[in-house]
């Protein structure tokens, strides 16, 4: 069912920012965290610390409620590479958890613009070259191990995978990104029109997604590097076999759909899904939405395939 009139009138009413994001990035920060309270003991988690050199990056492990097996989700935070934590996506991962049967790993990397790229990037890359290479942590094979992200996090999720083809360090088999930022041009120059048909009345506006990358690359020549925009790799062959999921109303769906395209071109396996009537965002809505079962119906499928 298309958009009503009033729930357009109430998004675009809700799209209009009276704060300069760049400016205050860090009262941003506080409202992200205030709208998705953290109550630990609903959870049945872990915190845990992965040390590279003297220097911790903190995870969280949700298990979910029945766990048949020990198979991993390695799961990036979105954000916008600026806001977001693992107490602001508690719920999501924990929902994750529960609705795959898998143990999420939620990353909390360092966020821009205190730690500009490529710092958070390589938390989650040394993150995840731990967990596949220390196969004691989770009773988990490489194999048995899925990279996935959402938003900032699809995009980190990928990259991910690029450096661990280019380093040779180790290789993920499969990878989620779900609205994924693969781009660095959000403005009226676009190539692709979703950056213009809803990057004004949707919640996350073009604008803001400009914002967010204009405080996560310190230099401006870093954005148009492959490893913080993947689209413009020259090589994308040898990657994990990917599911990409984009939403209808999202200034970021065309170019999701579009490495997708990609990826198959240089030989990977890749399903792409568009959720229709979604905004940027939707997996933060309750679980019992619609939207949110039909996902966790496509991420399922996709997983139970790679195990058959």
């Amino acid at each position: 069912m298309a958009l009503g009139r009033f729930k357009r009138m109430a998004l675009k009413a809700l799209s209009a920012h009276s704060y300069d994001l760049k400016k205050n990035y860090k009262l941003h920060r506080k409202v992200i965290l205030a709208s998705h309270p953290y109550i630990k003991p609903l959870y049945n988690l872990l915190d845990r610390k992965i040390m590279v050199g003297d220097r911790e990056i903190p995870v969280r492990i949700f298990k979910p409620k029945e766990a048949k097996e020990f198979k991993v989700l390695l799961f990036f935070h979105g954000g916008g590479w600026v806001t977001g934590n693992i107490d602001s996506y508690s719920h999501i991962c924990a929902n994750m958890a529960n609705q795959t049967g898998q143990i999420v790993v939620s990353v909390d990397y360092r966020l821009a613009p205190e730690y500009p790229f490529p710092a958070g990037l390589e938390d989650c890359y040394f993150a995840a070259k731990t967990i596949f290479l220390d196969n004691t942590l989770f009773k988990s094979k490489p194999e048995e191990i899925t990279l996935i992200g959402d938003s900032a996090g699809g995009n980190l999720a990928a990259v991910v995978s690029l450096m661990a083809r280019d380093t040779g360090e180790f290789m993920p088999s499969r990878q989620i990104l779900i609205y994924p930022a693969t781009y660095y041009d959000h403005s009226d120059k676009s190539p692709f029109p979703s950056v213009r048909e809803n990057g004004t009345d949707y919640v996350m506006t073009s604008k803001r997604i400009q914002d967010y990358m204009d405080l996560y690359t310190k230099h401006r020549k870093d954005r148009k590097n492959p490893y913080v925009a993947p689209l413009l790799a020259e090589d994308l062959s040898n990657q994990p076999k990917t599911l990409i999921i984009t939403a209808e109303y999202d200034p970021l769906r065309d170019e999701g759909e579009a490495y997708g395209m990609r990826l198959r071109e240089h030989g990977n396996t890749v399903i792409i899904t568009r959720m229709l009537d979604a905004l940027h965002g939707f997996l933060s809505l309750p679980i019992r939405t619609n939207l949110v079962e039909h996902c966790y119906e496509i991420m399922n499928q996709f997983l139970k395939d790679e195990r058959s």
